[in-house]
């Protein structure tokens, strides 16, 4: 959740890591003879006995952020982290449980031990690894990260741009809506500061979710909303036929998603940074990234603790 550019993958790299997906690995048996090994079963066994006799993963989720987790006509959850982690659970050979949580009660919740990790847009920043407050006060253990997915933050505003709003300092005497506990209300918080020097007071207000956020925009309230990337251009296509906002400037602060693990659970974050790399080899993931329209948002392969 959060202005350097992050390139895709080069063709002929994401061909090559497709191909070598595809491949088996050799190892060694006991007569010295090369023997085939399936990558899908050396990535399986790598998973905790825990998780692989329990058969399930359960994966804490705010399902209220298309288009990266939603709930689905059905009622289930969608959208790329959920195909994401189904894609996982695949590989890993788990059934995938989902506990519908509240944003910032994600890390409160893993640290409980009330699933095993968490997924949700949830941007690999420095402050959730060493589980800091906003005054730099620790206040829970932190968390390891598996990053997936590289996201930059963006401004979304009423359709036409009325207010000719293009880069946060533009938002200066201004109100804006976002998320509370996310990325983007740490940056809001900083240019609130910004904006203080300049005389021009930045209104900030804070919600449980994005939708309510982006109600402020739609309603006149509020100026402008900050979102992840994916998150503002799904808005400004999908609200109102692509009528009621759309996306200004460009994007700033990109940062890796990642899934949040317990600093004690090790071997299941190396599993699951193995799955992910499985999955970006076999090509399944670039199809589910291209089927929501975030292929710019490509990681090359899975990174532990990658963020800023």
């Amino acid at each position: 959740m959060h202005h350097r550019a992050h390139p895709r993958r080069p063709a002929l790299a994401g061909i090559a890591l497709a191909a070598a997906g595809a491949l088996l690995l050799t190892g060694c048996n006991d007569d010295g003879q090369t023997a085939a090994k399936d990558p899908v079963q050396e990535v399986r066994g790598k998973l905790p006995k825990a998780q692989r006799s329990a058969g399930v993963l359960r994966i804490g989720m705010d399902v209220n952020y298309a288009p990266v987790e939603f709930h689905g006509p059905d009622g289930k959850p969608a959208g790329l982290d959920p195909e994401i982690a189904a894609a996982l659970g695949k590989i890993l050979d788990v059934r995938i449980e989902y506990v519908d949580t509240p944003f910032d009660k994600l890390v409160p919740g893993l640290q409980a031990k009330q699933f095993d990790m968490a997924m949700s847009a949830i941007s690999d920043v420095r402050q959730r690894r060493e589980g800091l407050d906003d005054a730099g006060k620790q206040v829970d253990p932190g968390v390891d990260f598996v990053d997936y997915f590289i996201a930059g933050t963006s401004i979304v505003v009423p359709k036409g741009n009325p207010k000719g709003i293009k880069t946060l300092d533009d938002l200066c005497g201004k109100t804006v809506s976002l998320q509370q506990g996310t990325t983007q209300d740490e940056i809001v918080t900083r240019q609130v500061a910004v904006c203080a020097r300049t005389g021009r007071q930045l209104t900030a207000r804070k919600f449980d979710s994005d939708a309510k956020a982006l109600a402020e925009v739609a309603s006149g309230a509020a100026a402008a909303g900050v979102n992840d990337f994916p998150v503002a251009a799904y808005a400004a296509k999908t609200a109102d036929g692509g009528n009621r906002f759309e996306v200004t400037g460009a994007q700033s602060t990109s940062n890796p998603y990642g899934i949040a693990f317990r600093k004690s659970d090790t071997e299941l974050r190396d599993a699951m940074a193995k799955a992910v790399d499985q999955l970006i080899r076999s090509g399944e993931y670039d199809k589910i990234l291209a089927k929501w329209n975030v292929s710019a948002g490509a990681a090359q392969n899975a990174v532990v603790n990658g963020g800023i």
